[in-house]
């Protein structure tokens, strides 16, 4: 009964807003497998989808259904960290080696280096300078043959440890996994609970995210879904296999968490709207560092200036995991206009790199008619999406 009202509401919605039926079904019409997406801004709350839940069937991805988050989990890990900071259990300042001895980390690494990526700690998912340094498996054949499997987060942390660091700590920045799932260990020894309990108990129940979880190595998406898809080459044929089902450990706490377009509606709006944290720390949160480039990356959180005839700042983090799934989550800074989204891949024959480019292309459309009212400029939110997108699209 649930999704039929839901998509009886989807309905009404795209009538009433067709302009926002047509953005989404252009990501379909590209290429992707479907998209399911909610908005809510002055008008009130729009839902749609568009393209199939499975490929070979007719249905539409479901309006109210799970999916997988991606990095949008790190916005979540942020929050909850500087929610401790808040308590005064820990300081963005803090050596992380006074917290995890047993790492050996440099003691130049602060909390803040973790939740800014200037750590310079090795990403375990693979590097890209502009060459590539590879990581555990995170794309192709060797990630599908191996998606089954339980990692935990101490082996990938010490996987990155036996990688060198990409440069002297706080000196530089670049994205990296390692940084979150070292936050998420600390998290636990500070609180004294694990990741998943410490999540539920600051975010998920206060909130009512009853379609939000961390999922640990659980295989199943635990509700209504999309499936997700992985093309890739094998013996020089190209194959498609359905990876909805994979395990999402790889990702701790910096990808692996599933939730819906309103429950992450209801969070960011949330913690835009300043209910989550104090204003000091919801600030530094949104403090780009000054070297994170077009991606312009604060604390957990994205900082995109659309410029002043478009409506000023918007956040957002953004994210992907290997097997099919994207997600968006955008927001105004007072947390009134919001646009959660998820994406999925399919079976269509196009280079991975001219995807990448169109989906970035496609999302800097989608961000101008949400909050630009389809306007033609915002020419540095364009740059940044694009770097943005590059980045979200591999893990």
């Amino acid at each position: 009964m649930r999704e039929s009202l839901h998509t009886a509401e989807a309905t009404r919605a795209g009538q009433d807003r067709p302009e926002l039926q047509k953005a989404i079904q252009t990501f379909v019409d590209a290429g992707f497998a479907g998209m399911q997406m909610r908005v809510h801004d002055e008008r009130g709350e729009w839902v749609g989808s568009a393209g199939v839940r499975e490929l070979g069937a007719s249905a539409k991805p479901p309006t109210n259904g799970l999916f997988r988050l991606g990095s949008s989990t790190k916005a979540f890990v942020a929050t909850v960290v500087l929610q401790l900071v808040a308590e005064g259990k820990v300081g963005l300042e803090s050596p992380v080696a006074d917290h995890l001895p047993q790492f050996g980390l440099d003691r130049r690494i602060t909390v803040r280096m973790l939740l800014q990526h200037t750590s310079g700690l090795f990403n375990y998912t693979g590097e890209h300078y502009p060459e590539v340094e590879a990581g555990i498996p995170a794309v192709g054949k060797d990630w599908v043959d191996n998606r089954f499997h339980t990692y935990q987060p101490e082996e990938l942390v010490r996987f990155a440890l036996s990688k060198p660091a990409r440069f002297e700590p706080g000196t530089d920045w670049s994205y990296s996994n390692t940084n979150y799932t070292l936050v998420a260990l600390l998290m636990e020894k500070v609180a004294g609970r694990s990741y998943a309990e410490e999540m539920r108990r600051r975010i998920l129940e206060p909130l009512g995210l009853r379609g939000t979880v961390v999922p640990g190595a659980q295989l199943e998406i635990p509700g209504p879904h999309a499936h997700g898809y992985s093309r890739y080459q094998d013996a020089g044929q190209w194959k498609v296999v359905d990876v909805a089902r994979q395990n999402p450990s790889m990702l701790y706490a910096a990808g692996d968490m599933i939730s819906t377009t309103q429950d992450l509606h209801t969070f960011f709006s949330a913690l835009n709207g300043g209910k989550l944290l104090p204003a000091r720390l919801l600030a530094e949160m949104r403090n780009p560092h000054p070297k994170s480039g077009a991606l312009v990356y604060g604390l957990g959180l994205s900082v995109q200036d659309l410029g002043p005839s478009c409506g000023g700042i918007v956040l957002h983090h953004n994210g992907s995991v290997p097997g099919g799934y994207g997600a968006l989550m955008y927001g105004t800074p007072d947390g009134r206009k919001t646009l959660t989204a998820s994406i999925t891949m399919g079976d269509a024959a196009i280079d991975p790199i001219d995807l990448i480019k169109e989906f970035s292309k496609l999302q800097d459309e989608l961000i101008k008619e949400m909050f630009c009212g389809g306007q033609a400029g915002a020419a540095d939110g364009r740059i940044g999406e694009r770097t943005q997108a590059a980045v979200q699209l591999r893990p």
